[in-house]
């Protein structure tokens, strides 16, 4: 039973797992509607090196592709769902962030395939680099090159 009201120096989020309540485990994958389905897939594929590992058409009539990082457990599920309306991405609003073992290299793989960097790169944390790449339908990627251990 979930408590309003915490216990002396307990917190609410304490007191369930302390009762042994259900949780989430894990992220399993994000979600992005795309325009056109096809020109993000070969985009996320032929651009980024992610991988497909599934494609569906959903009850609803969504067409649904997932694709994923190498070395990732995470998905990203594009969504084209035309009957909803085209997709308007304001600035801003979200974006995926993907390690890499070479931002430079990347970067210089990224515009031989025509691709430049929107922003970046830039310094962070010591060793620690990162930029942005702007994707089809207006969402965007981060690079982060952390720090060789």
């Amino acid at each position: 039973m979930i408590r309003n009201t915490a216990r002396k120096g307990r917190s609410v989020t304490n007191m369930a797992t302390e009762e042994n309540m259900a949780k989430i485990s894990k992220l399993l994958h994000t979600r992005y509607r795309v325009n056109d389905l096809e020109k993000t897939v070969a985009f996320y594929r032929d651009v980024l090196g992610l991988q497909e590992t599934g494609r569906h058409k959903s009850a609803r009539g969504s067409e649904l592709v997932f694709m994923k990082a190498p070395e990732s457990d995470e998905e990203i599920e594009l969504c084209c769902y035309p009957a909803s309306g085209p997709v308007q991405v304001p600035t801003d609003l979200t974006h995926l962030a993907f390690e890499v073992d070479d931002l430079a290299a990347f970067a210089k793989q990224l515009e031989k395939k025509g691709v430049k960097l929107s922003d970046g790169p830039t310094g962070s944390a010591p060793g620690t680099v990162f930029a942005f790449v702007d994707v089809p339908e207006g969402y965007e990627i981060e690079l982060i090159q952390r720090a060789r251990k």
